[in-house]
């Protein structure tokens, strides 16, 4: 089960940034910069021991912002990512505790697939919306279209190797919801608290998805 709610505003933004944060200082800052741009979404990873508190901090300052949890490898990263304020979750792979976890708190989840097997394992617990990870080093568009086709009824979010050069092919496909990643906010300008650039490019990254939607998809 995914919430519905959650799947309609990822839809809607089309682009979910991977946030990366090293010092929960930042969180709010980098949050104000993504909103500010137009896109108020964020999965910030369990990457590093700053996430949890990351965000609890975005949650108490924009509770409106669709605020997830990525690089969820545990049911107890799952716990902590729901008192903290996380609204879904995103796993690279397809651990059956995580999504289990999830499901019988009826959190919306995200696990990673590459394969068929994974791709039924989700069907198996009614996720109509899996991550497909790692994207590009997968085989990119190319492998999506061939691995989704059987699986009418799933759509993916891409995830590894997105960019701004990359993501309307992407974008275009029908199985696609939307992708994940990081080139409009990564780890070192968040360090180096470059919010203004995170700004821009975000804008930037805004504008490329509704111009791949004015295109069509196929």
């Amino acid at each position: 089960m995914q919430n519905s709610d959650v799947l309609d505003r990822i839809r809607e933004f089309g682009i979910v940034p991977v946030i990366v944060i090293d010092d929960a200082a930042d969180a709010v800052p980098l949050a104000t910069a993504l909103s500010e741009a137009g896109l108020p979404c964020a999965e910030v990873t369990f990457r590093t021991a700053a996430a949890g508190d990351a965000i609890r901090r975005i949650a108490d300052a924009f509770p409106d912002m669709l605020l997830g949890a990525g690089t969820v490898l545990t049911a107890g990263q799952v716990q902590e990512a729901v008192a903290a304020g996380a609204r879904f979750i995103v796993a690279p792979g397809f651990s059956p505790r995580v999504v289990d976890a999830c499901l019988e708190r009826a959190l919306p989840v995200f696990p990673g697939v590459c394969t068929p097997s994974e791709i039924e394992m989700g069907l198996e617990r009614g996720l109509g919306v899996l991550k497909f990870f790692p994207a590009e080093p997968m085989g990119g568009v190319a492998y999506l279209k061939a691995i989704a086709g059987p699986y009418g009824g799933v759509q993916f979010i891409p995830t590894g190797g997105i960019n701004a050069d990359n993501v309307t092919s992407y974008l275009s496909l029908r199985s696609v919801a939307a992708c994940g990643g990081s080139w409009m906010a990564g780890a070192t300008a968040i360090r180096e608290k470059r919010f203004d650039r995170i700004r821009e490019d975000t804008s930037n990254a805004v504008e490329t998805v509704r111009s791949a939607r004015r295109g069509g998809i196929r």
